[in-house]
């Protein structure tokens, strides 16, 4: 019992001429900082209530048990409804994303939110855009904070959860509502007026949002955020893309008139694996002429378009359709949108054009992106 009580009293002799021991003791018992996540808010029905629209302050104040997730921070970068956003205002967010990440090393994401109406092209923009691993998080809701079952603080919680989760850099910019966790690339509105309305057809979700932890499935392949070649610093404005769909016996001089108002690039929205109508391969025709680039992607929500640069597809799986506009047109200024929707086509097609004319290094960008 003395021989016990003498190792005691040393070691408590020990401990009090040892500042240094008790500091680090200190250090090491004291939970580390939650994540700091800030909130850039742009509006849409997240924010629309009757009377008025809810403030980035009081959408972050509307979180309940922010706290215990993330150090949430707050600014108002726009307070309208997403289809108003303009393309100036596409860079200046982009750009204000950067700045924040390079401005704040301990910053360890952002949330965006966005009227749902066109969430998707935003968020896209955003992966081509954004120059950091760390996690940029798109959200918004269905209903507006004034109706019975808005789900917005929900959302935006989730949100804030799977912008603090470092689990979630390096995977593009996400999209998260409805507990589900999707990618910017992928990701599609589905439905006018339902909660579930956004999905990834074909591939799936990447994650989910659970009580307990946020769980993911499968990391994104194309490159985006870190790994872009766009810099949005040297961009001032985007050249005009216009989007043509095809529908039975459609005229090409729609496509024509495209042209004639100053589009420097047409999407194509073409029946099934690239068929177009009427006499959209003359608007077509007159399009490559001039000069103006034309991507070929598809209106049916799913399927790849491959391209004919390299003369028709091996596997005998091109259209007739597909065959008469490449011999008709050639390949120049021609470009194939992959698996690429018609909205995100576009997208891609005004930032490439800002790099480059060259159809090959376009088609090149097609297929990395």
């Amino acid at each position: 019992m003395r021989a016990r009580r003498t190792a005691l009293a040393g070691l408590a002799l020990l401990w009090t001429l040892t500042p240094g021991l008790q500091l680090e003791a200190h250090q090491s018992a004291r939970p580390s900082p939650l994540p700091k996540v800030r909130l850039v808010a742009t509006g849409g029905t997240i924010s629309n209530k009757t009377g008025g629209r809810l403030t980035a302050e009081e959408l972050v104040s509307s979180m309940t048990g922010i706290e215990r997730y993330a150090r949430a921070e707050s600014e108002q970068f726009a307070n309208i409804a997403s289809a108003e956003l303009t393309l100036e205002q596409w860079l200046a967010l982009a750009r204000r994303i950067n700045t924040l990440f390079a401005e704040d090393r301990d910053l360890s994401g952002i949330v965006v939110t966005s009227g749902t109406d066109t969430l998707e092209e935003t968020a896209y923009f955003l992966n081509l855009t954004v120059r950091s691993d760390k996690p940029v998080v798109v959200v918004g809701s269905m209903r507006n904070p004034s109706t019975l079952g808005y789900e917005g603080a929900a959302n935006l919680l989730e949100g804030f959860r799977v912008a603090a989760d470092p689990e979630s850099r390096g995977k593009g910019v996400l999209v998260v509502l409805n507990d589900e966790i999707n990618a910017a690339r992928e990701v599609t509105k589905t439905d006018a007026l339902r909660l579930h309305t956004f999905q990834t057809r074909g591939y799936g979700v990447l994650g989910v949002v659970d009580t307990d932890r946020i769980v993911y499935y499968r990391n994104v392949v194309k490159r985006h955020t870190r790994t872009s070649e766009f810099d949005v610093s040297r961009i001032r404005t985007l050249p005009r893309v216009d989007i043509a769909l095809v529908y039975q016996d459609a005229a090409g001089d729609i496509i024509k008139a495209m042209v004639d108002a100053g589009a420097k690039g047409i999407v194509i929205a073409s029946a099934g694996a690239g068929a177009t109508s009427g006499t959209q391969n003359d608007g077509i025709r007159y399009a490559t002429e001039k000069g103006v680039f034309v991507v070929t992607s598809t209106r049916a929500g799913g399927g790849r378009i491959a391209s004919q640069r390299s003369g028709p597809p091996s596997n005998g799986r091109g259209t007739d359709s597909q065959a008469t506009a490449s011999a008709a047109t050639g390949n120049r200024f021609r470009i194939a949108a992959e698996d690429l929707a018609p909205l995100k086509a576009r997208i891609l097609l005004m930032l490439a054009l800002t790099v480059t004319k060259d159809d090959n290094e376009i088609q090149r960008m097609f297929t990395e992106y």
